[in-house]
């Protein structure tokens, strides 16, 4: 039986972005799985960021926090550099960060003719412009390196639309058509750039607390929207990801992948 790893990640040094928590912690810990040389965890919260990291030191793989919000594109540069001095340069990056960045979770909004323009700042601030500054921060590490990977995190409500969620659904969806032009743009340079569009994933809770949440009237209706009728999990993601940023899809790029549950279907 072969030990050849399918994504195996060469040594690269990767940044996720969000990773303190759900779907960016798992992703970071995939790719530490796979031969990273290195995992820069960002989050808002330094806590959070400096616990992931240490999880994935404690697997022998070199990690090291980075707090800061991806809407500062100076605080951006700063972390480049840090991320340089410590790991080396990186040359894959995972846009996770979403929902409304540091300001709050996500709550439906009233009416979009209702809803007071002022509100729509922080949902493009973070998915939107937070994906622009990462992507003119770390692709020159790329374009220096003749190869990189770019994987941007964006969601069903940018594909399909939401109601009371229209400024978060349009950043979203802005998102994934710069994914498109960027993979345009750097193909020649050996970069890919995609997308991977979510639905509902299970909220970042304790245990306890993330059961009663789950057997609820509430979360059983919203998971029968569902083909596969769960929400889902922050592994059903890593997975995907981790491939994106391997060789084995070093011919795929400017796509956006589903991983939904069934919620939608796309060709």
């Amino acid at each position: 039986m072969s030990d050849h790893d399918l994504l195996d990640l060469e040594g690269q040094v990767a940044i996720v972005t969000g990773a303190g928590q759900g779907a960016g912690r798992a992703i970071a810990r995939e790719l530490a799985r796979h031969n990273c040389g290195g995992v820069a965890v960002n989050d808002f919260v330094a806590e959070r960021a400096e616990a992931v990291a240490g999880e994935i030191r404690a697997t022998g793989v070199a990690a090291m926090p980075v707090s800061f919000d991806v809407g500062d594109i100076a605080a951006v540069r700063a972390a480049n550099q840090a991320i340089k001095d410590e790991l080396g340069a990186a040359t894959i990056l995972v846009n996770n960060a979403g929902n409304a960045g540091p300001v709050d979770d996500i709550n439906l909004s009233p009416m979009f003719w209702d809803e007071d323009p002022s509100a729509w700042d922080k949902f493009f601030r973070t998915n939107m412009y937070g994906v622009m500054n990462c992507c003119h921060t770390f692709i020159p590490n790329m374009v220096e390196a003749r190869r990189g990977r770019v994987v941007t995190i964006v969601s069903d409500a940018g594909r399909v639309g939401e109601a009371r969620l229209v400024a978060y659904s349009t950043a979203k969806a802005g998102a994934a058509g710069f994914v498109r032009s960027i993979a345009k743009e750097a193909g020649r340079f050996n970069i890919t750039s995609n997308a991977i569009s979510l639905s509902s994933l299970e909220p970042p809770f304790p245990p306890e607390q993330l059961a009663e949440f789950l057997a609820s009237d509430h979360a059983r209706a919203h998971a029968a929207r569902y083909v596969i009728r769960r929400y889902g999990k922050p592994e059903d993601v890593a997975g995907l990801a981790a491939f994106l940023c391997s060789k084995a899809a070093e011919w795929i790029t400017g796509q956006t992948y589903p991983v939904n549950g069934g919620y939608s279907f796309a060709m």
